[in-house]
């Protein structure tokens, strides 16, 4: 059997498309494969990553790799600049009064060591204040000081369940009610216990100190088995000048607090490969977010 010029040449043609359909798909596979690392890279905040600039495709995800970077060096500075202007705010707060007091208290004395000024009331201050600002530097410390988690798998029936009861007589008080429904059975996390309950009631009684009456806990699988708890609240929301600061250290809107506590969880869920965040905070809800991957 013969063939002639045009039949091979067709034949060769189909071979060369066939050829270059399968290096196409496997060029599209491992294009696949690049970009899900990058974007489970980028989730993770790991930006150490670069491809060989073989190619355009290459050279695209490297782009936004430094994108990424250059937005994340941006932000750090700027939460840096904030921790500095809130430490040096708290640190004057509390030196200026010892050192006006001092410096008055040491000008009002005679040579006899005779004072206008009463030395026992001024002393008294000046300790007080010098008490605050060491409670302020450990509270500090323990800031920087969140231990590793111990993990085991642990069944969030069970975890909140202890949370709730823990919080119960506070939320009795504030005439409030938390329950938690999950939308699915059987959920679990592989977290330290005693860190996660933490955060969870450190949520709770941030929502009752907002005035909530309904705290209202969920939690679901996300779409990569991610298990995601949603913690909501119906008290007093957030003002949107402060939703992107409140995870700054020693950032607080209330009277009385540390401003630690935000700062501590993200630690925390950042210990554990999982995030916190703040999804919405307006006049009928205020939702907490935390994700375990």
């Amino acid at each position: 059997m013969t063939f002639t010029l045009w039949q091979v040449a067709g034949v060769s043609a189909v071979v060369a498309a066939v050829v270059a359909v399968i290096a196409t798909i496997r060029m599209r596979r491992k294009d696949i494969k690049k970009v899900d690392y990058m974007m489970d890279a980028l989730e993770d905040g790991e930006l150490n990553f670069r491809f060989k600039d073989s190619n355009r495709f290459n050279r695209t995800l490297n782009r936004i790799r430094t994108i990424f970077e250059k937005q994340r060096q941006a932000h750090e500075q700027d939460s840096w600049t904030k921790l500095i202007r809130v430490l040096t705010h708290e640190i004057m707060n509390t030196v200026s009064p010892i050192a006006s007091l001092s410096d008055a208290m040491a000008k009002s004395v005679d040579e006899n060591g005779h004072s206008e000024l009463d030395i026992k009331a001024g002393l008294e201050t000046i300790s007080d204040s010098s008490k605050n600002l060491i409670g302020f530097v450990q509270t500090y410390r323990q800031l920087s000081g969140v231990a590793k988690p111990v993990r085991k798998a642990l069944v969030l029936q069970e975890l909140m369940d202890g949370v709730i009861a823990l919080n119960s007589e506070l939320a009795a008080s504030c005439g409030a009610v938390c329950v938690y429904r999950p939308e699915e059975p059987d959920l679990m996390i592989y977290a330290d216990e005693g860190q996660i309950s933490q955060i969870i009631i450190n949520l709770i009684k941030n929502a009752l100190q907002a005035g909530a009456k309904h705290v209202d806990i969920s939690a679901k699988m996300g779409r990569d088995d991610e298990v995601i708890i949603l913690i909501a609240n119906d008290g007093e929301p957030i003002p949107v000048s402060a939703q992107e600061q409140i995870f700054i250290p020693f950032y607080t809107t209330k009277k009385e607090g540390s401003g630690i506590g935000l700062s501590i969880s993200r630690q925390i869920m950042r210990n554990h490969n999982g995030t916190i965040e703040l999804v919405r905070s307006d006049d009928r809800q205020t939702v907490f977010e935390l994700r375990f991957r």
